[in-house]
């Protein structure tokens, strides 16, 4: 078992993040918990992985996102992982998923370049192996919920499919009411954050690159 990840879950208000995740975890549901709002909870999750390793997650229940109100910036922080929650009968908590996403990779972005920064000036931690690099690769899933209620349906599932290949995300269509549809999303995002980290393309001093080739430009 992994010594545990971060997840943030956010969305706009009502659109059923703590249903979600009181079904995953726990088996419960009751029909309007969407509509009671959240301060902010943390759940616990050992999540069985691809590899069939255990991975344990520490799932960070928002509180849901309003017009003129932003996710607070430190959960960019820490976060190793986002689970992005929309529902399919409110367009507006599409739009916002687009807003969050375009948020991270920002924050990605600053993030990456302070750590290069960083780098430069800790040789000696560089040297010994005690710098960990910034998770350039924060794993990300999104999901479409309430697809029971696809007679009120207002963002196409088509059109949703489409920005998630452009943003490079995986996105699932779910229902609360169906507790299979909640189990392959959090599984691909538990194996993607217990993949090994991919070594840094800058060679550590003291050691030589192995397997290049000394024909090599």
């Amino acid at each position: 078992m992994g010594k545990g990840c971060k997840v943030v879950v956010c969305g706009l208000l009502s659109v059923g993040k703590t249903a979600i995740l009181e079904q995953l975890l726990y088996g419960n549901h009751t029909i309007g918990t969407e509509d009671c709002g959240t301060m902010e909870d943390v759940y616990m999750a050992s999540v069985e992985t691809d590899r069939g390793v255990k991975e344990q997650l520490h799932l960070y229940d928002t509180r849901g996102l309003q017009e003129g109100v932003e996710l607070p910036k430190h959960y960019f922080s820490f976060a190793d992982g986002f689970v992005l929650v929309y529902s399919v009968n409110n367009l507006e908590s599409f739009q916002r998923v687009e807003l969050l996403k375009k948020e991270i990779d920002k924050f990605k972005d600053k993030k990456e370049g302070t750590g290069l920064s960083q780098l430069q000036e800790l040789p000696c931690c560089v040297k010994y192996g005690c710098y960990k690099p910034y998770r350039h690769q924060v794993a990300i899933v999104v999901l479409g919920n309430k697809i029971d209620l696809s007679e009120q349906r207002q963002v196409d599932a088509e059109v949703a499919q489409q920005w998630a290949r452009s943003e490079k995300v995986r996105l699932w269509e779910v229902t609360v009411t169906d507790r299979k549809t909640l189990m392959e999303p959090f599984t691909l995002l538990a194996s993607k954050l217990s993949q090994p980290q991919s070594k840094s393309s800058f060679p550590l001093p003291g050691r030589k690159n192995k397997g290049t080739s000394s024909s090599e430009n």
